[in-house]
């Protein structure tokens, strides 16, 4: 089967982690989620590419809830031969001294109009590893710094040499988030000068050519979340791939000579590395910064904020998007297909949804996707929300900065709203396991939930996956998102929730400044430039005097909550999609 996929330069396409499936656990949350949308869309649009990823096989945990609700992670171990067929190809990577050794699952996936993408999962756990190493790619985001940087090196500079072994030709390189960044130094030891054609002092790397098969999406908008390694954890976990004293000979020795130094012994100049990554650390972002021609943020707003952050560099703005179908219910599809038969490889074409498609064949498709809903909440947790009375949702990942307490503020003034216009909560979302402030969160949920008994129903799904994200976003009435500015790169959640109709009531940060609309896509709380301090009074305004007395006037006026759900689809799901996303990659950055 790979033979089909080697005939044609490809796009490789690296990310620490991917979703290609529910029961594959090879992502943690929206990175990966977008990796595998990314090769989703690449799929439907029969796009030349290839993903490398981590086999992952330890997976990131699986989820349980306690009856205090504390966070309990359990092993959430696959098998990739259920789902992938293993490739004849290894290579080595140089790590603590000594040859590590890389294999690959194939995995194909499959797009919704027939087209079938590779996505190499790179492993280490091999008969000729030691057992440590053979653990490298057992654990998403697990261990300590020096597990971290081994992973990175097995998927940037192992990436490289096994696509190359295998017999892939890469016409270019797109790092999603800096942990693949080491894949650059690995073409630059690929792409030197040829000796004769150096002069004294000039460096034998030939950056420009690396530079232009290189694109990079940053995804952090805040310093401190970007990796870093000291010099000296470098130097002892690359091994001879960056040698001090083997570094002494190449400086030491005849101009001429240097190219050939380098590719004899297979080393990166500690001085080139310094000055492309940091001089106090090894900093991922700003390698692959340095590494790539084209350099994007993930909405406009990320994109003017990664400028601030690293002066000198031109940072695009790609706003993410989703995939049409995957994110899309059946009760959704079936619609669309109707009305908009080609919105599935045009989503644009949902443009027309306020005008093509009947009101009352939008509220039928919601009807039939909140039951869903609602059914899996039974399954879950043994609540049984009521149909008629709207359910606000909110799923992410449990970190401080995404304040998913921000509706429980001030329980006193939640309950009031309440008691005029009753609504319901659904939460979901895993805090990483060293993550102990979101563990706190969680926590504190489920104790908010309990003082809310009798006034509003709140339930916390656990195990947060693609599942249950496909029937939260579909089902639930109102998509609530309240991170602190400006540190939502993006979100993709509220994009997901447009597909199916369903409006945001979002802070301004991220993809909402670009999407709404107000009172037309959704709601604002607050505006772009608040500080914060009174997003909860102004959530608590919005929800009591527009929200909920525009949904209760269904009955008298039923086209004043349809007209925001159908501006959802045709304002906000026509645009920010994966299709769309992934042509203006094509366009901006691979063709350039």
């Amino acid at each position: 089967m790979l033979e089909q996929f080697i005939l044609a330069p490809r796009i490789a396409y690296f990310s620490m982690e991917i979703a290609l499936r529910n029961e594959i656990p090879t992502y943690a949350g929206g990175l990966g989620v977008l990796a595998g949308d990314t090769m989703r869309s690449a799929a439907d649009l029969a796009l030349p590419m290839v993903a490398v990823s981590l086999v992952s096989r330890a997976g990131y945990f699986r989820q349980e809830i306690d009856a205090q609700g504390r966070q309990i992670e359990r092993p959430a171990s696959w098998d990739p031969e259920r789902f992938a067929r293993p490739l004849d190809a290894k290579i080595a990577v140089p790590i603590e001294g000594r040859a590590v050794w890389i294999g690959a699952w194939l995995y194909v996936l499959e797009g919704q109009m027939g087209g079938l993408q590779p996505v190499l999962l790179l492993d280490t756990d091999l008969d000729e590893n030691r057992h440590e190493d053979r653990e490298i790619t057992h654990h998403l985001y697990g261990g300590d710094e020096t597990y971290r940087l081994k992973q990175e090196i097995v998927l940037g500079v192992g990436g490289v040499r096994l696509l190359q072994a295998l017999g892939f030709t890469i016409r270019h390189y797109h790092m999603n988030e800096g942990h693949s960044a080491l894949l650059g130094l690995e073409l630059l030891r690929r792409y030197l000068y040829p000796p004769e054609d150096l002069h004294s002092g000039e460096s034998p790397y030939d950056l420009p050519r690396v530079r232009e098969l290189c694109s990079f999406t940053t995804h952090t908008p805040v310093e401190a979340g970007h990796d870093r390694f000291a010099y000296g954890l470098v130097q002892r976990v690359l091994g001879n791939a960056v040698d001090v004293e083997a570094m002494k000979r190449l400086t030491n020795a005849a101009d001429a000579q240097r190219s050939r130094i380098a590719i004899d012994e297979g080393l990166i100049d500690l001085a080139t590395l310094k000055h492309l990554a940091g001089e106090d650390s090894l900093n991922m972002t700003r390698l692959a910064l340095n590494l790539s021609e084209y350099v994007n943020g993930v909405a406009k707003r990320h994109a003017e904020i990664s400028r601030t952050m690293f002066p000198g560099y031109r940072v695009h703005a790609v706003t993410n998007g989703v995939h049409p179908f995957t994110w899309t219910a059946a009760s959704y599809r079936k619609l669309y297909d109707r009305y908009l038969p080609s919105w599935c490889h045009e989503p644009e074409q949902l443009v027309r949804a306020d005008c093509c498609i009947p009101d009352a064949a939008v509220w039928e498709a919601h009807v039939e996707a909140k039951q869903a809903l609602i059914e899996k909440v039974r399954a879950l947790t043994g609540v049984a929300l009521h149909p008629k009375i709207p359910i606000l949702g909110f799923a992410r990942r449990m970190t401080a900065y995404k304040r998913p307490d921000l509706l429980f503020s001030d329980l006193d003034r939640l309950k009031e709203i309440a008691r005029n216009r009753s609504f319901q909560i659904v939460f979901a979302g895993k805090a990483h396991p060293h993550d102990e402030g979101g563990k706190r969160l969680i926590e504190q949920l489920h104790a908010q939930a309990r003082a809310l008994e009798g006034a509003v129903p709140v339930v916390y799904l656990p195990d947060y996956d693609m599942e249950i994200a496909r029937l939260l976003v579909a089902g639930v009435d109102i998509w609530l998102n309240t991170p602190l500015r400006p540190l939502e790169a993006s979100g993709t959640s509220g994009m997901k929730a447009a597909f199916n109709g369903v409006p945001s009531l979002s802070v301004l940060d991220g993809w909402w400044i670009e999407g709404c609309v107000e009172g037309v896509t959704g709601w604002a709380i607050g505006d772009a430039a608040g500080a914060g301090d009174g997003d909860a009074r102004a959530l608590y305004d919005k929800l009591e005097q527009v929200v909920l007395p525009l949904y209760y006037g269904y009955a008298q006026d039923p086209g004043g909550w349809i007209k925001v759900m159908k501006g959802a689809i045709s304002k906000n799901a026509s645009y920010f999609n994966s299709h769309r996303m992934m042509r203006r990659y094509v366009t901006e950055a691979y063709l350039r």
